[in-house]
């Protein structure tokens, strides 16, 4: 094992391969590679083996969401582990539950595998938001989020392939698929923690908890964020399933096409948030998402077709590939030795409507779908709001349009 620690000032001296992004990547497939694989196969698995109906999935998917909503506690943890190393933790920690849930075929059993590979999917996912924003440079932070969610897409477009084939040509069954995800994920972050040294960012990270005023914003947007992408993550693939009755195959292609096209546009969208910054980057998702919300509710409401809900689909997942926005928002604006703090509470503020959204939602899925939908259109609005307060050219004491740059 590589045990020496090393500043990203200095990583250049490193072999390319060992730069600091090329980790952040590689974890990135990693994560990938195991959350996809859970969830390419969850709403199958849970409707064939599990008599799962919406509401039990809400309940599930609101257990998902609660590690997410104490990630704050990341903080404490920070006290007696490195960021990177916690990172690596996660992954083994998500890997290992994805590999084994295909063994535990009821509620209970579910709800304790989801919820232990939960708490390392949204570990490593508050830290990743750290390490990203501390090891690349400002200047080069939309284009570098941008690869780095190709290469997630990568990892994501690999396991929903290999799902697809295994399942339509070979009969693999759940538990293989499950166990070969999940191994991929402990090999790949294994990998990580012996061939990489220990990076440290320029700036010392403060290690107690950091809420401030002039980051209000941030939160705000991150709090609608969270909800809308949670009713997004459980209802709009489950409709697949249950409306259009998707087998396993059909929703892995589904997948399969979201991320084809976002290992593609990942750097793209970089660019482009890059070049018109956050602002109309925002503004933009939020319109796209509010018109495709309003849409799927449609496919209930006047009986659209499945050409349609699955291209809608492919369009939602599209658009929230501009999220990046957010992050190079914050980076802009935040004091350097508070991000890692506030990408803990940032990340609970995210997980506030997701924990509570899903339970109340399955409810109302149970009657009125199109409802649901309409939730969420509402949200993607409010949104859009928001994002018109963002300046075009954020910085410290210049977050909002209402505030003046000293």
């Amino acid at each position: 094992m590589i045990s020496n620690s090393i500043s990203t000032n200095d990583a250049h001296k490193l072999p390319r391969w060992r730069h600091p992004v090329v980790l952040l990547g590689l974890m990135a497939f990693a994560m990938q590679m195991g959350f996809a694989t859970w969830s390419a196969l969850l709403n199958n698995f849970v409707h064939e083996r599990a008599g799962f109906d919406g509401s039990d999935l809400g309940w599930l998917q609101s257990i998902r969401e609660v590690p997410g909503f104490f990630a704050v506690a990341v903080i404490v943890v920070l006290w007696f582990m490195r960021e990177q190393m916690l990172a690596m933790v996660s992954l083994v920690m998500l890997g290992l539950a994805v590999g084994v849930t295909a063994w535990f075929p009821t509620f209970g059993g579910l709800l304790l595998t989801t919820f232990i590979s939960s708490l390392g999917f949204h570990y490593y996912e508050t830290v990743k938001q750290s390490l990203e924003l501390q090891w690349i440079p400002k200047d080069r932070a939309p284009q570098t989020l941008g690869w780095l969610l190709s290469v997630g897409s990568a990892g994501s477009l690999i396991a929903y392939g290999g799902i697809m084939i295994a399942w339509r040509f070979f009969w693999w069954d759940y538990n293989a698929l499950y166990m070969m995800g999940g191994g991929v994920c402990v090999a790949v972050a294994l990998f990580g923690f012996f061939a990489y040294p220990r990076f440290h960012g320029p700036t010392p990270q403060n290690t107690k908890f950091v809420m401030r005023k002039r980051y209000w914003l941030f939160y705000v947007l991150q709090f609608m964020a969270g909800a809308r992408r949670q009713i997004f993550l459980v209802f709009a693939a489950f409709m697949m399933v249950e409306r259009f009755g998707f087998q396993v195959h059909e929703v892995t292609a589904l997948f399969l096409i979201n991320y084809v096209a976002n290992m593609f546009l990942g750097p793209i969208i970089g660019g482009v948030i890059g070049r018109f910054g956050e602002r109309n980057a925002l503004v933009f998702e939020y319109i796209g998402l509010t018109a495709i919300f309003l849409a799927y509710g449609g496919i209930y409401v006047f009986g659209w077709g499945v050409t349609l809900a699955a291209g809608l689909y492919v369009l939602d997942h599209m658009f929230f590939g501009l999220s990046i926005a957010q992050k190079t928002y914050f980076q802009k604006i935040a004091d350097p030795a508070d991000i890692a703090p506030t990408a803990a509470v940032a990340f609970t503020i995210n997980h506030i409507g997701a924990v509570v959204l899903p339970a109340i939602l399955g409810y109302l899925w149970l009657t009125s779908p199109a409802s649901v939908f309409g939730v969420a259109a509402f949200i993607a609005l409010i949104s859009l709001l928001l994002s018109l307060c963002i300046p075009r050219h954020p910085a410290p004491d210049f977050e909002t349009v209402f505030a003046k740059p000293h």
